[in-house]
């Protein structure tokens, strides 16, 4: 990698940065994506994607991706798996540390997405992998027969709610205040199913267990201070994501919370540097809008590009 000069080097493989590079590769630009983990980003543990246009009845989240990876391969998009260290301008050329290993390219689309945010209380971490988890598609089939409870009130936490269901014998819907913020629909869904429990106005103090996992969580009503202890074998959290752009704080500029700050056009506060999907500050964060983000962020790319010809 260290001989070659690219033309794009794509940070991140989900939606964005596999549309991108599907773009780029197909306009003839030697294009390096790098992914630190597996291809598909956070699609890959969504069970079923129903609002992806041209899949009527939904679709399971990683053969959507799949179909990504193989359209990208049909225009010889080159995939290394590392992860990214360093991004230093040189002006016409950028060099990106992979790994340890320099790489130059004449340009960088920046798509490493976000990430689950945790609680922060007493034995999460500890916990984590052992009753604690971020990804109830991921890990739910591990919590069959006993109680759960999900923590949040948004659209992710209300999805993975009614997906826990198929697998534990009840889900406790842990939210700090007395209605959901999710969208009516996943709502009504929520209170017609009777395996599910809201628990209103109330936070998680403290993760209790033993070696065999979490046993019980500690809860405190926010309106009146009384205390709750809730049996449970799981605690998965949905309160949000945290943008993965802490490797460029110093590089681009980003918003309080650490979103890449971008124009309309993707661009980036460094000139041939260009973000898209989650990853950058924007109002809607969908498989769809990070597609389209890939897209326009491929085509300023070929136009700056053009730009040295």
């Amino acid at each position: 990698m260290t001989e070659t000069l690219y033309d794009v080097l794509i940070v991140g493989g989900g939606p964005a940065g596999l549309t991108a590079g599907l773009y780029t590769s197909r306009a003839k630009l030697k294009t390096l994506l790098v992914e630190r983990m597996i291809l598909g980003g956070q699609v890959m543990t969504t069970t079923k994607v129903e609002n992806y246009p041209g899949f009527p009845g939904g679709i399971d989240g990683p053969d959507l991706m799949i179909r990504f990876q193989e359209h990208c391969q049909e225009f010889g998009l080159e995939v290394v798996t590392g992860e990214v260290e360093s991004l230093v301008d040189e002006g016409e050329i950028k060099v990106v540390t992979v790994d340890g290993k320099q790489v130059r390219t004449r340009a960088v689309i920046i798509t490493t997405g976000a990430e689950p945010k945790k609680l922060g209380i007493p034995n999460e971490t500890e916990f984590t992998g052992r009753g604690v988890s971020y990804c109830a598609t991921c890990d739910g089939a591990f919590f069959r027969d006993v109680p759960v409870a999900i923590i949040g009130g948004g659209d992710t936490a209300a999805e993975e709610a009614l997906f826990l269901c198929r697998f534990a014998s009840k889900v406790y819907l842990i939210h700090r205040r007395d209605e959901l913020r999710a969208t009516r629909v996943l709502q009504d869904r929520i209170f017609a199913n009777e395996k599910i429990e809201p628990v209103w106005d109330s936070s998680v103090e403290q993760i209790i267990g033993d070696n065999s996992g979490v046993t019980h969580l500690e809860l405190t009503n926010l309106k009146d201070g009384s205390s709750q202890t809730l049996e449970t074998a799981g605690m998965f959290v949905a309160i949000g994501v945290t943008p993965k752009a802490h490797f460029l704080a110093d590089i681009l500029e980003l918003d309080p919370e650490g979103y890449i700050m971008t124009d309309p056009d993707c661009r980036t506060s460094m000139p041939g540097v260009f973000a898209a999907g989650d990853v950058r500050k924007k109002i809607l964060k969908q498989i769809a809008t990070a597609v389209g983000d890939g897209a326009v962020a491929a085509i300023v790319t070929e136009k700056y590009l053009d730009e040295f010809e």
